[in-house]
Protein backbone atom coordinates (compact mmCIF):
# COMPACT_ATOMS: atom_id res chain seq x y z
CA UNK A 1 0.00 0.00 0.00
CA UNK A 2 -1.14 2.41 -1.72
CA UNK A 3 -0.30 0.83 -4.83
CA UNK A 4 -2.97 1.72 -7.24
CA UNK A 5 -3.03 -1.04 -9.60
CA UNK A 6 -6.80 -1.85 -11.06
CA UNK A 7 -6.52 2.42 -12.99
CA UNK A 8 -9.61 2.48 -15.30
CA UNK A 9 -7.82 4.55 -17.38
CA UNK A 10 -8.24 2.73 -20.92
CA UNK A 11 -7.75 4.90 -23.88
CA UNK A 12 -9.68 4.55 -27.37
CA UNK A 13 -7.69 1.93 -29.59
CA UNK A 14 -6.02 5.07 -32.07
CA UNK A 15 -4.44 6.28 -28.64
CA UNK A 16 -2.54 3.16 -27.54
CA UNK A 17 0.49 3.97 -29.17
CA UNK A 18 3.04 5.66 -26.76
CA UNK A 19 4.58 7.72 -29.06
CA UNK A 20 1.22 9.07 -29.80
CA UNK A 21 0.19 9.78 -26.51
CA UNK A 22 3.14 12.09 -26.22
CA UNK A 23 3.42 14.03 -29.25
CA UNK A 24 -0.41 14.44 -29.97
CA UNK A 25 -1.63 17.11 -26.81
CA UNK A 26 1.60 19.19 -27.67
CA UNK A 27 0.48 19.45 -31.28
CA UNK A 28 -2.85 19.12 -31.14
CA UNK A 29 -4.45 20.20 -28.00
CA UNK A 30 -5.79 23.73 -27.75
CA UNK A 31 -7.46 24.53 -24.70
CA UNK A 32 -9.93 27.26 -24.30
CA UNK A 33 -8.16 30.67 -23.93
CA UNK A 34 -8.77 32.22 -20.21
CA UNK A 35 -7.15 35.50 -18.70
CA UNK A 36 -4.42 34.85 -16.44
CA UNK A 37 -3.37 37.22 -13.71
CA UNK A 38 0.39 37.67 -13.27
CA UNK A 39 2.42 38.36 -10.38
CA UNK A 40 5.92 38.63 -9.97
CA UNK A 41 7.83 37.87 -7.07
CA UNK A 42 11.04 38.61 -6.13
CA UNK A 43 13.88 35.97 -4.81
CA UNK A 44 16.44 36.12 -1.96
CA UNK A 45 18.77 36.78 -4.58
CA UNK A 46 17.63 39.36 -6.17
CA UNK A 47 15.75 37.55 -9.48
CA UNK A 48 12.43 36.89 -10.02
CA UNK A 49 9.86 34.93 -10.60
CA UNK A 50 6.30 35.23 -12.54
CA UNK A 51 3.35 33.65 -11.33
CA UNK A 52 -0.18 33.51 -13.63
CA UNK A 53 -2.67 33.31 -11.85
CA UNK A 54 -6.45 31.90 -12.49
CA UNK A 55 -9.50 31.54 -10.19
CA UNK A 56 -12.56 34.00 -8.66
CA UNK A 57 -10.31 35.05 -6.04
CA UNK A 58 -12.79 33.68 -3.58
CA UNK A 59 -11.60 30.16 -3.27
CA UNK A 60 -10.42 28.94 0.34
CA UNK A 61 -8.19 26.36 -1.78
CA UNK A 62 -5.85 26.53 -4.47
CA UNK A 63 -3.11 24.68 -6.34
CA UNK A 64 0.22 25.47 -7.19
CA UNK A 65 1.19 24.07 -10.58
CA UNK A 66 4.94 23.18 -11.71
CA UNK A 67 5.29 23.24 -15.31
CA UNK A 68 8.01 20.59 -17.30
CA UNK A 69 11.22 21.30 -18.88
CA UNK A 70 11.32 24.55 -21.14
CA UNK A 71 7.08 24.93 -20.38
CA UNK A 72 5.47 27.97 -19.30
CA UNK A 73 1.80 28.19 -17.69
CA UNK A 74 0.37 28.23 -21.49
CA UNK A 75 1.29 24.79 -21.96
CA UNK A 76 -1.73 22.56 -22.72
CA UNK A 77 -0.87 20.51 -20.50
CA UNK A 78 -1.24 23.58 -17.26
CA UNK A 79 -3.73 25.03 -19.01
CA UNK A 80 -5.97 22.22 -18.95
CA UNK A 81 -5.45 21.10 -15.12
CA UNK A 82 -5.89 24.97 -14.37
CA UNK A 83 -9.37 24.54 -16.33
CA UNK A 84 -9.78 21.09 -14.18
CA UNK A 85 -9.37 22.46 -10.76
CA UNK A 86 -11.26 26.02 -11.47
CA UNK A 87 -14.09 24.23 -12.77
CA UNK A 88 -14.40 22.31 -8.75
CA UNK A 89 -14.03 25.83 -7.16
CA UNK A 90 -10.45 26.13 -6.75
CA UNK A 91 -7.83 28.47 -7.75
CA UNK A 92 -5.07 28.12 -9.63
CA UNK A 93 -1.43 29.46 -9.17
CA UNK A 94 1.05 28.35 -12.25
CA UNK A 95 4.37 28.34 -11.25
CA UNK A 96 6.51 29.87 -14.30
CA UNK A 97 10.04 28.79 -13.94
CA UNK A 98 12.95 31.50 -14.04
CA UNK A 99 13.36 32.61 -17.53
CA UNK A 100 9.99 30.65 -18.68
CA UNK A 101 7.17 33.63 -18.29
CA UNK A 102 8.62 35.26 -21.71
CA UNK A 103 11.00 37.55 -19.75
CA UNK A 104 14.60 36.32 -19.41
CA UNK A 105 15.83 35.94 -15.62
CA UNK A 106 18.34 38.47 -14.31
CA UNK A 107 20.63 36.20 -12.93
CA UNK A 108 22.76 33.41 -14.43
CA UNK A 109 20.77 30.44 -12.44
CA UNK A 110 18.08 29.27 -14.26
CA UNK A 111 16.14 26.24 -13.06
CA UNK A 112 16.35 22.52 -12.52
CA UNK A 113 14.80 19.44 -11.41
CA UNK A 114 15.80 20.04 -7.77
CA UNK A 115 15.00 23.57 -7.79
CA UNK A 116 13.08 23.15 -4.43
CA UNK A 117 14.27 26.74 -2.99
CA UNK A 118 12.40 28.40 -5.70
CA UNK A 119 9.49 26.30 -4.80
CA UNK A 120 9.47 27.30 -1.28
CA UNK A 121 9.62 30.98 -1.91
CA UNK A 122 6.63 30.51 -3.95
CA UNK A 123 4.78 28.35 -1.58
CA UNK A 124 5.74 31.24 1.17
CA UNK A 125 4.68 34.03 -1.23
CA UNK A 126 1.33 32.70 -1.51
CA UNK A 127 0.81 31.35 2.00
CA UNK A 128 1.89 34.93 3.59
CA UNK A 129 -0.15 37.05 0.28
CA UNK A 130 -3.52 35.13 0.13
CA UNK A 131 -6.46 33.79 2.23
CA UNK A 132 -5.91 29.94 1.19
CA UNK A 133 -6.36 27.35 4.00
CA UNK A 134 -5.75 24.81 1.67
CA UNK A 135 -2.65 24.21 -0.63
CA UNK A 136 -2.10 21.25 -3.44
CA UNK A 137 0.90 21.17 -5.52
CA UNK A 138 0.59 19.65 -9.07
CA UNK A 139 3.93 19.14 -10.96
CA UNK A 140 3.95 17.87 -14.49
CA UNK A 141 7.62 15.72 -15.42
CA UNK A 142 10.17 17.96 -14.19
CA UNK A 143 7.98 19.68 -11.83
CA UNK A 144 6.61 16.66 -10.83
CA UNK A 145 9.88 15.48 -9.55
CA UNK A 146 10.34 19.11 -7.78
CA UNK A 147 7.09 18.52 -5.95
CA UNK A 148 8.01 15.30 -4.87
CA UNK A 149 11.28 16.30 -4.09
CA UNK A 150 10.23 19.34 -2.23
CA UNK A 151 7.85 17.53 -0.04
CA UNK A 152 10.58 14.80 1.09
CA UNK A 153 12.92 17.08 1.52
CA UNK A 154 10.77 19.18 4.24
CA UNK A 155 9.35 15.93 5.76
CA UNK A 156 7.56 16.59 8.97
CA UNK A 157 8.31 20.26 8.45
CA UNK A 158 6.02 20.89 5.39
CA UNK A 159 4.18 23.94 5.52
CA UNK A 160 0.66 22.56 7.02
CA UNK A 161 -0.82 24.32 4.30
CA UNK A 162 -0.25 21.99 2.01
CA UNK A 163 -2.62 18.84 2.59
CA UNK A 164 -1.56 17.04 -0.78
CA UNK A 165 0.42 16.56 -4.23
CA UNK A 166 -0.38 15.28 -7.72
CA UNK A 167 2.29 13.95 -9.83
CA UNK A 168 2.20 13.66 -13.66
CA UNK A 169 5.13 11.24 -15.44
CA UNK A 170 7.34 11.85 -12.57
CA UNK A 171 11.06 11.10 -13.43
CA UNK A 172 11.46 9.26 -9.89
CA UNK A 173 15.24 8.54 -11.13
CA UNK A 174 16.75 11.06 -13.69
CA UNK A 175 19.52 9.73 -14.52
CA UNK A 176 16.94 6.51 -15.57
CA UNK A 177 14.64 8.81 -17.37
CA UNK A 178 18.31 10.54 -19.22
CA UNK A 179 19.17 7.14 -20.61
CA UNK A 180 15.81 6.91 -21.71
CA UNK A 181 15.76 10.15 -23.82
CA UNK A 182 18.98 9.62 -25.29
CA UNK A 183 17.89 6.42 -27.26
CA UNK A 184 17.09 6.35 -31.20
CA UNK A 185 13.51 5.76 -30.44
CA UNK A 186 13.27 9.26 -28.66
CA UNK A 187 15.42 11.12 -30.77
CA UNK A 188 12.47 13.47 -31.45
CA UNK A 189 12.18 14.48 -28.18
CA UNK A 190 15.65 14.52 -27.12
CA UNK A 191 16.69 17.48 -30.01
CA UNK A 192 13.50 19.25 -29.61
CA UNK A 193 14.55 19.79 -25.68
CA UNK A 194 18.41 20.24 -27.11
CA UNK A 195 17.21 22.88 -29.07
CA UNK A 196 14.76 25.11 -26.86
CA UNK A 197 17.58 24.64 -24.25
CA UNK A 198 20.69 25.90 -26.32
CA UNK A 199 18.62 28.87 -27.86
CA UNK A 200 18.06 30.02 -24.29
CA UNK A 201 21.62 29.70 -23.14
CA UNK A 202 22.49 31.93 -26.40
CA UNK A 203 19.50 34.40 -25.54
CA UNK A 204 21.58 34.32 -21.67
CA UNK A 205 24.78 34.64 -22.82
CA UNK A 206 23.92 38.40 -23.85
CA UNK A 207 23.61 39.39 -20.50
CA UNK A 208 25.83 36.93 -18.88
CA UNK A 209 29.27 37.05 -21.10
CA UNK A 210 30.96 34.33 -18.81
CA UNK A 211 28.78 31.86 -21.05
CA UNK A 212 31.01 32.66 -23.40
CA UNK A 213 33.78 30.00 -21.81
CA UNK A 214 31.31 27.72 -22.91
CA UNK A 215 31.63 26.51 -26.71
CA UNK A 216 27.92 26.01 -26.95
CA UNK A 217 28.34 24.46 -30.14
CA UNK A 218 29.95 21.68 -28.56
CA UNK A 219 27.25 20.32 -26.52
CA UNK A 220 25.29 17.49 -28.75
CA UNK A 221 23.02 15.93 -26.42
CA UNK A 222 20.85 16.75 -23.12
CA UNK A 223 23.79 14.75 -21.12
CA UNK A 224 26.38 17.27 -22.18
CA UNK A 225 24.00 20.37 -21.57
CA UNK A 226 23.80 19.18 -18.05
CA UNK A 227 27.19 18.70 -17.52
CA UNK A 228 28.17 21.05 -19.04
CA UNK A 229 25.70 23.77 -17.69
CA UNK A 230 23.14 22.37 -15.74
CA UNK A 231 24.93 21.16 -13.01
CA UNK A 232 28.04 23.60 -12.49
CA UNK A 233 25.56 26.73 -12.95
CA UNK A 234 23.17 25.25 -10.47
CA UNK A 235 26.22 24.10 -7.66
CA UNK A 236 26.17 19.96 -8.91
CA UNK A 237 30.03 18.62 -9.35
CA UNK A 238 28.44 16.92 -12.94
CA UNK A 239 25.46 15.60 -14.79
CA UNK A 240 26.09 12.17 -12.65
CA UNK A 241 25.71 14.30 -9.45
CA UNK A 242 22.76 16.22 -10.58
CA UNK A 243 20.97 13.27 -11.58
CA UNK A 244 21.51 11.58 -8.33
CA UNK A 245 21.11 14.44 -5.79
CA UNK A 246 17.84 16.34 -7.87
CA UNK A 247 15.82 12.72 -7.69
CA UNK A 248 13.23 12.50 -5.85
CA UNK A 249 12.72 9.01 -5.56
CA UNK A 250 15.74 8.13 -2.82
CA UNK A 251 13.37 10.86 -0.53
CA UNK A 252 9.99 9.59 -0.82
CA UNK A 253 9.91 7.52 2.15
CA UNK A 254 10.10 11.10 3.67
CA UNK A 255 6.66 12.22 2.66
CA UNK A 256 4.35 13.13 5.28
CA UNK A 257 0.75 14.32 2.76
CA UNK A 258 -1.15 12.38 0.92
CA UNK A 259 1.20 12.38 -3.13
CA UNK A 260 -0.56 10.46 -6.23
CA UNK A 261 2.32 9.19 -8.58
CA UNK A 262 0.52 8.84 -12.03
CA UNK A 263 2.88 7.20 -14.59
CA UNK A 264 1.87 5.28 -17.70
CA UNK A 265 4.08 1.95 -18.04
CA UNK A 266 4.66 2.58 -21.96
CA UNK A 267 6.40 6.03 -21.04
CA UNK A 268 8.77 6.17 -23.84
CA UNK A 269 11.82 8.13 -21.69
CA UNK A 270 11.19 6.53 -18.37
CA UNK A 271 13.45 3.72 -17.33
CA UNK A 272 12.35 1.05 -14.80
CA UNK A 273 13.75 3.39 -11.64
CA UNK A 274 11.59 5.62 -12.69
CA UNK A 275 8.75 3.50 -11.04
CA UNK A 276 8.87 3.63 -7.41
CA UNK A 277 7.04 0.47 -6.30
CA UNK A 278 8.80 -0.16 -3.17
CA UNK A 279 8.78 3.16 -1.42
CA UNK A 280 5.07 3.32 -2.44
CA UNK A 281 4.34 -0.21 -0.96
CA UNK A 282 6.07 0.67 2.42
CA UNK A 283 4.92 3.89 2.41
CA UNK A 284 1.44 5.71 4.27
CA UNK A 285 1.07 8.45 2.04
CA UNK A 286 2.55 7.89 -1.46
CA UNK A 287 0.36 6.42 -3.82
CA UNK A 288 1.29 4.92 -7.39
CA UNK A 289 -1.12 4.69 -10.21
CA UNK A 290 0.59 3.07 -13.21
CA UNK A 291 -2.05 2.80 -16.45
CA UNK A 292 -0.59 0.41 -18.60
CA UNK A 293 -0.89 3.53 -21.73
CA UNK A 294 -0.58 6.89 -21.62
CA UNK A 295 2.61 7.88 -22.83
CA UNK A 296 4.34 10.69 -21.21
CA UNK A 297 2.39 13.44 -19.71
CA UNK A 298 -0.38 12.25 -22.15
CA UNK A 299 -2.98 10.02 -21.19
CA UNK A 300 -5.89 11.85 -23.88
CA UNK A 301 -9.51 10.16 -23.79
CA UNK A 302 -11.22 11.46 -26.95
CA UNK A 303 -9.80 14.16 -29.58
CA UNK A 304 -10.62 17.44 -29.31
CA UNK A 305 -10.82 19.92 -26.39
CA UNK A 306 -12.06 17.73 -23.47
CA UNK A 307 -10.78 16.80 -19.95
CA UNK A 308 -8.02 14.13 -20.01
CA UNK A 309 -7.44 11.35 -17.80
CA UNK A 310 -4.92 12.49 -15.31
CA UNK A 311 -7.08 15.89 -14.87
CA UNK A 312 -9.97 13.79 -13.64
CA UNK A 313 -8.04 11.74 -11.75
CA UNK A 314 -6.19 14.17 -10.13
CA UNK A 315 -9.14 16.29 -8.36
CA UNK A 316 -10.45 12.60 -7.74
CA UNK A 317 -7.33 11.96 -5.21
CA UNK A 318 -7.67 15.64 -3.99
CA UNK A 319 -11.21 15.13 -2.94
CA UNK A 320 -10.81 11.65 -1.73
CA UNK A 321 -7.26 11.63 0.18
CA UNK A 322 -6.20 15.52 0.50
CA UNK A 323 -9.73 17.33 2.47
Amino acid sequence: MPLIENTYYNPPFIYRNAHLQTMLPTLLRRVSSFIYTRVRIETPDEDFIDLDISGAGKSSSAVILCHGLEGSSDRHYMRGMVRAFNAHGIDAICYNYRGCSGEMNRNLRMYNAGSTDDLDTVVSHVRENSGYRKLYLAGFSLGANLVLRYAGENGDALDPSIKGIVAVSAPCDLKSSAVEIHRTRNYLYHKRFLIMLLAKMREKAKSHPELSRIDLESIKTLGDFDNLLTAPIHGYRDAEDYWQRASCRPILHRITVPSLIMNALDDPIFGNDCYPFNEAEQSEYVFLETPARGGHVGFMRYPGDHEYWHETRALEFIREHCA
